[in-house]
């Protein structure tokens, strides 16, 4: 009687694992950034910012490769600590948020799990009305309850490298550098309801 239990139980937990579902996560936008550098003319590295980044995560735990991803924020939300750069780089030679594609978007189409903690999320990344492919090479950096929201919540940051050519920004290059490195800070808390 007690082996039938235990295997009983032992069925139950294997069962109720198997249909978990992935936890919905939302962005904490007060903790969540992209950060963007490039060489300027050889003299400098010029370094921006994104904010205001709001999205969702389905996150499960037990198979990572079965998450996904859903990111945007304006293109207004740039800063580079010079107004003047922030007004060119949001004009139709740049970013185009005077244009017709204010916002920037990233949707994931697969995870391919190559650590512990780490992954290389491929998804459609939409800049300046084009769309391209990226790799994000990401890092979950901790996955628990927050100690002062009293929730589960996640922490990632993720790097990746992008051609402003591709996206129509490709004014100055290859002067000011056309690859552009990007570095992405992410904290998201669990959905309510």
């Amino acid at each position: 009687m007690l082996k039938t239990t235990a295997l009983t139980a032992a069925f139950a937990l294997v069962a109720g694992a198997a249909l978990a579902e992935p936890q919905a996560y939302t962005f904490d936008t007060s903790h969540s950034q992209i950060v963007f550098d490039y060489n300027h003319l050889g003299f400098s590295t010029t370094t921006g910012m994104f904010g205001d980044i709001t999205g969702q995560i389905s996150f499960d735990p037990e198979d990572p490769a079965a998450s996904s991803v859903e990111a945007s924020f304006p293109v207004a939300s740039l800063m580079t600590g010079f107004a003047g750069r922030d007004e060119h780089f949001q004009s139709p030679d740049f970013f185009g948020a005077e244009g017709a594609a204010p916002e920037v978007t990233f949707v994931s189409t697969g995870i391919e799990v190559t650590g512990d903690t780490t992954a290389m999320i491929t998804g459609d990344l939409t800049l300046n009305g084009v769309t391209q492919e990226v790799v994000l090479d990401t890092t979950l950096n901790q996955q628990g309850n927050h100690p002062m929201e009293n929730k589960p919540w996640l922490g990632f940051d993720a790097t990746t490298t992008l051609l402003r050519s591709d996206y129509n920004m490709g004014m100055f290059a290859p002067a000011v550098s056309d690859e552009v490195q990007v570095t992405i800070s992410v904290e998201a808390m669990a959905a309510e309801g």
